[in-house]
């Protein structure tokens, strides 16, 4: 009932507002990226990969596969779950090594924008030689510095924030 509460609005993931106001980046040097497309995208307007090329400024692959969490999926049945994380972590190393078959050693991150996603993919850090992070928090690191989740919290804190009581 988004639509009673706020007239007019609309619901737009953040990772389609930067796009739609051209916040992008433009490349990263010594670093590649795969993209996981989450079974349950936010992204609503525009596909994710696209998403997710034109904010990372450079090429970006697709990790096919759906990770395994699925919401609760790895909750309410790690067996099945468990199942689907072969085939994502099979899917992983393949676009690892893809990534760097002209002999690229620099960092290779793995993006995402769902939360659920992003606890699953974590889990191939360290056998597929990857980090997982959403994609717009790799944005702020780049253009606000490795310290921008100290920076705002410290600001927020600072009476940067308005409160709204209802």
């Amino acid at each position: 009932q988004f639509e009673k509460i706020f007239p007019g609005c609309r619901l737009l993931d953040i990772h389609e507002y930067l796009l739609e106001k051209g916040i992008r980046l433009d490349g990263v040097k010594g670093r590649r990226y795969l993209y996981h497309d989450p079974c349950h995208t936010p992204m609503k307007t525009i596909q994710g990969i696209k998403v997710a090329n034109a904010l990372m400024g450079q090429r970006v692959d697709l990790s096919d596969r759906c990770c395994g969490e699925a919401g609760t999926l790895a909750m309410a049945r790690p067996d099945v779950s468990t199942q689907v994380r072969f085939r994502k972590q099979e899917e992983i190393e393949n676009g690892a090594v893809a990534l760097r078959a002209d002999g690229f050693d620099g960092e290779l991150k793995l993006l995402t924008s769902c939360p659920s996603c992003l606890q699953g993919l974590s889990r191939y850090n360290d056998d597929a030689g990857t980090q997982a992070d959403y994609i717009v928090v790799e944005m702020a690191r780049r253009l606000l510095g490795e310290n921008w989740l100290a920076e705002y919290v410290r600001k927020a804190n600072a009476g940067g924030i308005e409160r709204v009581l209802l």
